[in-house]
């Protein structure tokens, strides 16, 4: 038996320990999803701004970061005081409890989203497992999943998608389809050049009617990575679900006065929260309409 197989039916015998470990792992997986959030965007600012610097303009940029900074180095610290964060201080989700969301040093309040995005990958995981089981669907769609969840604390901090995530996720989308057959090939092609096409004809038409930008060239790109994972037959349920989310949360924004109304709001997480949904319950939901409507 290879290791998929082993592992599927060790998880198969004992499905409270597999949902554990299972949980465990993402909640792992979530504490580096925080590092990709926080710092890929000030590398790609700093990747940016030394290329400006052969340009005759002058660019201000205060780089107050060290001159090696990636994903690995420097080590965690604490963004007020710049104290490196104990070992035993970065555990998931049970450090920010035992600390009470406090840093150990400065006593300074830690962020919110951090213990967020932890918890969400892994219910993200565990989703995913009692969908699919331990299979290389369950193995594919958490690249995705992480994906979205990377993408979407991204764009509510900075208004951007990069392509550092978007573009690889649309080739894994790809491949995943060519060698697992989860979805036809060439739906999935035609997925993600639909996906591509249905969102720059909407920014053009509205650009062309109103003379403004509504949306970035990043959202064009994440709808063609879940056309390219999820098939050309799911974009008009993601784009309803996307549509119908973004609806709700800027009202409810509006309403709390949080938000004008001509605030730019970030829809990549609509659009990946509405991938998501159309992952776990798409079929359903073709099928209800099929059946109810037609």
């Amino acid at each position: 038996m290879n290791s998929i197989t082993t592992l599927s039916y060790f998880f198969t015998q004992h499905p409270t320990l597999a949902m554990g470990i299972i949980l465990l792992f993402g909640f792992i997986l979530g504490s580096f999803i925080n590092v990709v959030v926080a710092r890929l965007p000030i590398m790609m600012k700093r990747q940016w701004y030394s290329e400006c610097k052969a340009l005759p303009q002058n660019v201000p940029f205060e780089d107050k970061y060290p001159q090696t900074f990636n994903l690995c180095f420097p080590r965690s610290h604490c963004l007020h005081c710049h104290k490196p964060v104990a070992a035993h201080h970065n555990i998931p989700l049970l450090s920010y409890l035992w600390l009470k969301g406090r840093c150990a040093e400065c006593k300074t309040q830690i962020p919110w989203r951090y213990p967020l995005v932890e918890a969400l990958t892994g219910l993200m995981l565990i989703s995913l497992y009692a969908h699919f089981g331990y299979t290389v669907s369950f193995i594919g769609f958490a690249c995705l999943g992480l994906g979205l969840i990377a993408l979407s604390f991204i764009d509510l901090d900075e208004m951007l998608l990069p392509d550092q995530i978007v573009l690889p996720l649309i080739w894994l989308g790809l491949l995943f389809n060519l060698t697992t057959g989860f979805i036809a090939l060439e739906d999935a092609v035609i997925g993600a050049v639909a996906g591509y096409i249905l969102l720059w004809s909407v920014f053009w038409m509205f650009k062309l009617t109103t003379g403004k930008e509504g949306m970035g060239y990043g959202d064009f790109k994440l709808l063609a990575a879940l056309g390219a994972w999820l098939g050309w037959q799911q974009l008009p349920l993601i784009l309803f679900f996307s549509s119908v989310i973004g609806l709700v949360v800027s009202l409810s924004i509006l309403s709390m006065r949080r938000q004008k109304l001509n605030q730019a709001v970030p829809f990549g997480p609509y659009l990946a929260l509405a991938g998501w949904i159309s992952l776990l319950f798409g079929e359903q939901a073709l099928q209800w309409y099929l059946t109810s409507w037609i």
